[in-house]
């Protein structure tokens, strides 16, 4: 399975979990919450980084489930 970073993004639809680089999305979900607990399983599970967009399309939160090292360098 390929380490792929997961955008919880705005869908017309509510809010979708897609996979970076991709034109469709994973999944769609009513609430933001949703997606986020979506997107973090799916991430957990690639050892990816999440990242959630607010209703602008910015990022506002950033959450790596990844080999970080700790502490962290710099």
């Amino acid at each position: 399975m390929a380490k792929r970073n997961q955008h919880v993004v705005p869908h017309d639809r509510g809010w979708a979990v897609r996979g970076a680089g991709a034109q469709r999305a994973s999944s769609v979900h009513s609430t933001q919450s949703e997606a986020i607990s979506a997107a973090r399983q799916t991430a957990h599970n690639q050892g990816s980084e999440l990242l959630i967009h607010g209703r602008n399309g910015q990022i506002r939160a950033r959450d790596s489930h990844g080999n970080d090292p700790y502490p962290p360098k710099g």
